[in-house]
């Protein structure tokens, strides 16, 4: 993992003001198309740029350009913001802005690449933004940031404390409340609005939510925590300060932002409080590719961009595709035509093709997997590897028949999906010990922590933490803490090595080794494979002796957590090779030579779940496009024509039949080549050879009976 410095102007050498540094060459410029060069040069102090770039027209490349265009023409690497979101994102798009800098101005390879310091993810700029204002803004500077679970789990104390837990209704669950706290904050809209519109079954109880919201962030204030949510919501409140506003605006000459068609309406007015006049702003994105509302992500953002300034920003369209073949394309793009508000853009490319997308149709899920699994093997022989190759799906439960065929037949898999590192029990054990270390306050390190010990359970933890609570030095009191004698040797134990922790000479990465050494006697005794979780610790040994200091590491691991497990992560530690399967979600972003995508019917895309409103419908037109358009050179879309139920309710098990989807009309269903599997001659060769085959053995069988 890349660290994100800290801004520090003497370490990183200004190009613009380096002593006999040579001309800059237009060289660099040479790779890119009309379009993408004007987006590049474009004048920034003119006004905002809007670049509205179609799926695979090079947005990384001419991102990464402008902000190297920007560099070698005098701009300071350390007063350029650029927003991504994800911190690998930031760190390849810094990456590479080096090494365009040093073709252009004719550096050895050998030279220290320039460094960006305010490149990362909204979240983690937002966090190192607070640290930075946090007692100007009523905060701690040693606040902790709590990931998406153990919000959860804090809010599921103070719903409990409320008796909500006990009430004779149903209550919603602690995921359904944190769910529609996020979409409150992220949304800017009011409780009753989001209640309304996304959360209805819960809207009887929107003075109870508002209730259990409040004593939430009472919670979180009062132990020095903040959530995902809080890194975005306190910024936005400290640049809607007049103040403030300026003051972190003049902190930037340049804000660079890409995927903006994901923001949300908090992210958006960051921006517009940053550079209300627009000047040094450049938005990238592609409202075709707006697929993440249920993060509360807006497609207005990126339509409504343009008329947020006076005048108007200048947009410039990438419409050149280097990724796919003309036929992908031209299905591509007759799909998304259908769109009913969008930006008029229309793919295009040098990349021939000969063969049409296929449209194939079969009889059931069984048959869609048995399909799928031939056309993997098949294409594999013919040279194109199993990771060149993507399954996609709506929903992650549309894979359960392919999984168990290709288990069958021993094709290896990775499924984007499932454990995340940071869920595992024993990871967030380890984290919690020094989480608590760094913020004696954080009730729920603390309880987690406590109750690991043998002979320590909720009620003396609790006790425990009260006690630190109300005490002026809650470490001391800590150590001051007497616990019951079943306790004791544990406690002792804990206890020196808390000491330890909070050591005023720090030593990193050393607290997460100690840590680790500590935990393993209590991971031995918890779980059965613990030589296989053990392999994680060590793993995240090896990511925190990346970092600086602990405070770093624990804000960094929160914001962006390795993907997967170990035991979980699956078949890429056994085999070289190995298919992709993934949500649409997912592989936004990701580029296979095949894909196939299951399902292409009514009730999966669009999902059943995702058609109470226009709005939502279109959103599943843009997911069908950011399938297709994931495909280099083969692309199939599958329509099963009957799903099997199991155990419905008043009908038990039955057949289910299904219609192609809406997206893909009698127009667009011309761009594809239809196919029907298995093939109706073929099928029907196959059953008449089965019911010879049959009346031959049972004549034989006749006749052989009574000798």
């Amino acid at each position: 993992m890349t660290v994100l410095a800290t801004s520090n102007k003497s370490s990183t050498p200004n190009i613009s003001n380096a002593p006999n540094r040579p001309p800059a060459s237009a060289d660099y410029l040479e790779s890119l198309n009309d379009e993408q060069r004007a987006a590049v040069e474009y004048d920034g102090q003119r006004g905002p740029l809007l670049v509205i770039a179609g799926a695979g027209s090079g947005k990384t490349k001419t991102l990464a350009h402008r902000v190297a265009h920007l560099t070698v023409n005098g701009a300071d690497p350390q007063r350029i913001l650029m927003l991504t979101f994800s911190r690998r994102a930031a760190a390849e798009m810094s990456r590479r802005v080096g090494l365009i800098v040093q073709q252009a101005i004719g550096a050895p390879a050998t030279q220290r690449p320039l460094h960006f310091p305010w490149a990362g993810t909204f979240h983690g700029i937002g966090a190192r933004l607070l640290r930075d204002y946090a007692e100007r803004i009523g905060l701690a500077p040693s606040f902790t940031i709590h990931d998406r679970a153990d919000s959860e789990d804090l809010l599921a104390l103070v719903r409990h404390d409320l008796k909500f837990s006990t009430t004779q209704k149903r209550f919603p669950t602690k995921g359904t409340c944190m769910t529609i706290y996020s979409r409150t904050v992220n949304s800017e809209q009011p409780l009753a609005e989001v209640l309304m519109r996304t959360f209805p079954w819960c809207a009887g109880w929107e003075t109870e939510l508002k209730q259990l919201f409040a004593r939430y962030v009472a919670a979180k204030q009062a132990q020095n925590i903040l959530d995902y949510d809080d890194l975005l919501l306190y910024w936005s409140q400290m640049a809607a300060e007049p103040a403030f506003a300026a003051e972190l605006g003049a902190r930037f000459d340049h804000v660079l932002v890409d995927e903006y068609q994901d923001t949300n309406r908090l992210q958006a007015s960051i921006l517009l409080a940053l550079k209300p006049d627009g000047r040094g702003l450049t938005v990238v994105g592609d409202d075709a590719q707006s697929i993440y509302s249920f993060r509360a992500a807006t497609v207005r953002n990126i339509l409504d961009f343009p008329i947020h300034f006076d005048p108007p920003a200048q947009v410039t369209t990438l419409e050149r595709n280097y990724r796919s073949t003309r036929p992908i394309l031209d299905a591509s793009n007759a799909v998304i035509d259908l769109a009913k508000e969008r930006f008029t853009k229309n793919l295009w490319t040098d990349r021939i093709g000969s063969a049409k997308p296929r449209l194939v149709t079969v009889r059931d899920e069984a048959d869609q997997a048995r399909y799928v699994a031939d056309g993997i093997l098949e294409m594999r022989e013919s040279g194109v590897p199993l990771k060149a190759q993507a399954v996609l799906f709506r929903t992650s439960s549309h894979s359960a028949a392919l999984e168990l065929e290709l288990i069958r037949r021993n094709i290896p898999f990775v499924k984007f999906g499932g454990l995340k590192f940071l869920e595992a029990a024993h990871i967030k054990d380890v984290l919690s010990a020094l989480r608590w270390a760094e913020n004696p306050r954080d009730r729920l390190a603390g309880f987690r922590v406590a109750t690991l010990l043998p002979g320590v359970g909720p009620v003396t933890a609790g006790k425990l933490l009260d006690t630190m609570e109300s005490a002026a030095n809650p470490v001391d009191a800590l150590i001051r803490f007497q616990m019951p004698n079943a306790a004791a040797g544990d406690w002792s134990a804990f206890v020196k090595h808390f000491a330890l922790l909070n050591r005023a000479e720090a030593v990193w990465p050393g607290d997460v080794e100690s840590t680790v050494e500590w935990y393993e006697s209590h991971l031995t005794r918890r779980y059965d494979d613990a030589a296989i979780r053990m392999g994680d610790l060590l793993q995240l040994q090896r990511i925190a002796a990346t970092y600086a200091t602990r405070e770093r590491f624990l804000t960094e691991i929160t914001l962006d957590p390795p993907e997967a497990t170990s035991d979980k992560s699956g078949v890429p530690h056994r085999d070289e090779d190995y298919l992709i399967l993934s949500t649409i979600h997912s592989a936004k972003g990701q580029e296979w030579r095949a894909v196939s995508l299951l399902n292409v019917v009514d009730g999966c895309i669009p999902s059943d779940m995702a058609t109470g409103s226009s709005a939502e419908i279109e959103e599943e037109r843009r997911l069908l496009y950011v399938a297709m358009t994931r495909a280099k050179e083969q692309l199939q879309l599958i329509v099963p024509q009957r799903f099997y139920v199991h155990q419905q309710a008043g009908f038990g098990d039955r057949h289910v039949y299904a219609s192609r989807s809406r997206f893909i009309s009698n127009t667009v269903a011309q761009f594809f080549e239809p196919t029907e599997w298995p093939h109706p001659d073929t099928a029907e060769a196959t059953a008449r050879q089965g019911q010879r085959a049959g009346s031959v053995d049972l004549a034989a069988k006749l006749k052989t009976m009574w000798t």
